[in-house]
């Protein structure tokens, strides 16, 4: 049971929260009543918004319209306007430009460039839309005389600017090719900058608005012009330079930049003047021969002209390659991409044709040369071909890209070369083999004979050109002629590719030839003379010529690739003719040697029979060495250590057995006047043998 204070507090409790609650719902219903009548008020509200909206946008919807018609209509004359102010302006582009046109473009290209579009839309716009109008006529009359201004401007710039290229600079430019440092290169500026952007510019409005390619044989006309003028005057500088200071290479320019180095001289190629010298080598040596003649040309006698010719014409040759290369890198700024590889070809063309006229002359000049056996100017060929061959693969490099004709003239040309040089060679070796035994060109006193020397110093040129003498010889397949196995490792294409090692064996299997001619050739000569012993100090003295002139240069390395025993042979060969010579004094000897005496017992009375013989054995002995001393004091041995060695041995035999003969006899009572018969001492037998081979005696 609940106690009756705490059920009272309960129920109080209750009706509390009971009151609470009904005031709560009273407050709800208020608030509801109240949201009631304010949704009430703003349905009202809003109703009557949308009423005044609809009214307004009936009233604002057609003024909007209208006003987009009137904006629109706005526009409309605006671009109306705008069109007819640019119709009217190409009206007025002829009268704009005029001036401008007629005063052409020199000094201010970009304004005329400038008006020229403007006339170039104009033309443009009347074919588009009023093709009949007279202002189309006047525009395209206005555009083909600025057009022909342009052209003109074009073929003025050129003109005035395209210099020739000094010979100076061309040197410069050429001449460090051989250095094995790195050079800075020579700069060439066929145009100035300022011109050159013009020009540029020119050309490239005819080729996109102009619709021409005329200016292009305007490019190439002028640009060859100064080319060939270029090359020429390289070649008239190095004539002048050569004839009167003998040097044909020009000083450094003058304002070249001071950190530009200065270019050496081109290597000059191996001439015959190198072979000269080596000539004058031998003969302070006393081997020269200056007696006796051949109906071969001597080499001595060739004019120095000719190896001006062969410098210029070599220095010529790699003038064309640099500044055709140079050529090339100024027409690809000009001249359109594909129309570049035709109008270099055709700009190339007179200075190459000039250069291959002159090859093809030097080719005729020689076959001439060699109907007339003058040999010596056939070696020109020899470092014309050489430096041609060495300047091929620039050569086609420039030439890629041109036609067919082009590219073939340079090969052409060393085949030409290479004919007529191989023809050189063969028609060289049969005259020293057929040259004529006239007695009256050969030497009198038995000294070196013209045709040696000759062979000689024409051999020692193919030193400095053995693998251009070797393409010579093989091109002409001159392996079989001299029995020389074509190895496949060495050749290929007909021998037209060959190894060094096959090239030199080539060489020395032709060289042996010469020398083998040669001296089959010497050896009838020495039968014209009726004395045997003149005859064997011929053969000696040429004999001994040609081994020192061997061994005194690479002959006898390249001769030794083929005849091992070359050098063993020709001393065999001058051992041989000494001992011919040393017989002719058998004559002499006989009379006192001892197996022709007679023989007596010492202090028997000799009969008159013995009397007679020893006076005879020493007549002949006087007058067989008075007679030999006279003849072959007259007689020439020009290298003193092969005179002196024969006249020593010579004086030893005779000096020995005279001695002993007057030892025996010349105190024997065989006459009453000794003097009449012992005219000689045996010092006096030895003076008179020392002064032999002197002429100056």
């Amino acid at each position: 049971m609940i106690p009756p204070q705490e059920a009272s507090a309960r129920r109080r409790e209750i009706e509390d929260k009971l009151k609470q609650e009904e005031e709560t719902l009273s407050f709800i219903r208020d608030s509801l009543e109240k949201s009631d009548q304010l949704t009430k008020n703003m349905v009202s509200i809003l109703s009557s918004f949308e009423s005044r909206l609809m009214k307004l946008e009936n009233s604002i919807i057609p003024v909007h319209k209208q006003t987009e018609n009137l904006q629109r209509l706005q526009e409309n004359v605006e671009k109306t306007l705008s069109c007819l102010d640019h119709v009217i302006s190409y009206y007025h582009v002829a009268s704009d430009t005029e001036k401008i046109i007629r005063e052409g473009p020199t000094g201010r290209l970009e304004e005329y460039l400038g008006s020229m579009a403007k006339i170039q839309k104009a033309v443009e716009y009347f074919q588009d839309n009023s093709p009949d109008s007279p202002e189309l006529n006047k525009v395209k009359l206005l555009f083909e005389r600025g057009k022909e201004s342009l052209e003109s401007e074009f073929r003025s710039l050129m003109t005035r600017h395209s210099k020739v290229v000094s010979p100076v600079l061309i040197l410069d430019l050429i001449s460090g090719e051989d250095e094995l440092e790195v050079q800075e290169e020579v700069p060439l500026e066929h145009l100035p900058e300022g011109v050159l952007q013009d020009v540029i510019r020119i050309s490239r409005w005819l080729v996109e608005y102009g619709r021409n390619q005329d200016f292009m044989n305007v490019y190439y006309q002028i640009r060859s012009s100064q080319l060939d003028r270029s090359i020429k005057g390289l070649k008239e500088h190095f004539r002048k330079s050569s004839s009167s200071s003998g040097v044909p290479y020009s000083p450094a320019i003058p304002n070249k930049r001071k950190d530009t180095p200065t270019k050496k001289p081109i290597k000059r190629p191996g001439t015959i003047r190198k072979a000269q010298n080596l000539l004058k080598q031998y003969s302070q040596h006393g081997l020269d021969g200056k007696k006796g003649g051949s109906n071969l040309i001597p080499l001595e006698g060739r004019d120095d002209t000719l190896d001006v010719e062969t410098d210029a014409y070599i220095h010529c040759v790699s003038a064309f390659v640099r500044l055709a290369q140079s050529e090339y890198q100024l027409l690809m700024d000009v001249i359109p991409e594909h129309h570049q590889k035709k109008t270099f070809d055709s700009l190339i063309q007179d200075a190459l044709d000039g250069l291959m006229l002159e090859g093809e002359n030097i080719v005729s000049a020689a076959r001439k040369a060699i109907i007339r056996h003058d040999f010596s100017a056939v070696l020109t060929v020899f470092p014309i071909l050489r430096h041609l061959k060495q300047t091929k693969p620039e050569f086609d490099q420039v030439l890629q890209g041109t036609a067919a004709n082009t590219k073939n003239k340079l090969p052409g040309l060393i085949t030409s070369m290479e004919t007529v040089g191989a023809k050189a060679l063969e028609d060289f070796a049969d005259n020293i083999k057929n040259d004529p035994d006239k007695e009256y060109n050969m030497p009198k006193d038995g000294t070196v004979h013209e045709l040696t020397s000759n062979a000689i110093l024409f051999l020692q040129q193919l030193l400095d050109f053995q693998e251009t003498a070797g393409a010579m010889l093989a091109s002409q397949v001159l392996g079989d002629t001299y029995n020389i196995p074509l190895d496949p490792r060495e050749t290929s294409s007909a021998a037209t590719s060959y190894s060094s090692e096959f090239s030199k064996r080539l060489l020395s299997t032709y060289i042996c030839k010469v020398l083998g001619n040669l001296q089959l050739n010497l050896l009838s000569k020495s039968k014209v003379y009726e004395d045997p012993a003149l005859s064997a100090i011929f053969l000696h003295n040429n004999y001994n010529y040609i081994l020192k002139a061997l061994e005194k240069s690479e002959l006898i390395q390249l001769v030794a690739v083929t005849q091992k025993t070359a050098e063993r042979s020709y001393r065999e060969h001058i051992e041989q003719q000494i001992q011919t010579y040393q017989r002719s004094w058998l004559k002499v000897t006989d009379y006192i040697a001892e197996k022709n005496l007679p023989v007596f017992q010492p202090g028997v009375k000799l009969r008159d029979k013995e009397r007679q013989m020893i006076k005879e054995r020493f007549k002949g002995f006087n007058d067989g060495l008075e007679e030999l001393c006279k003849i072959q004091k007259a007689w020439a041995i020009p290298d003193m250590e092969q005179r002196d060695k024969i006249r020593q041995a010579q004086k030893n035999i005779v000096r020995e057995t005279y001695g002993a003969f007057l030892h025996r006899y010349g105190s024997v009572p065989f006459t009453k006047n000794p003097e009449k018969y012992i005219k000689y001492r045996v010092e006096q037998v030895g003076d008179m043998i020392d002064r032999l081979f002197d002429t100056s005696a």
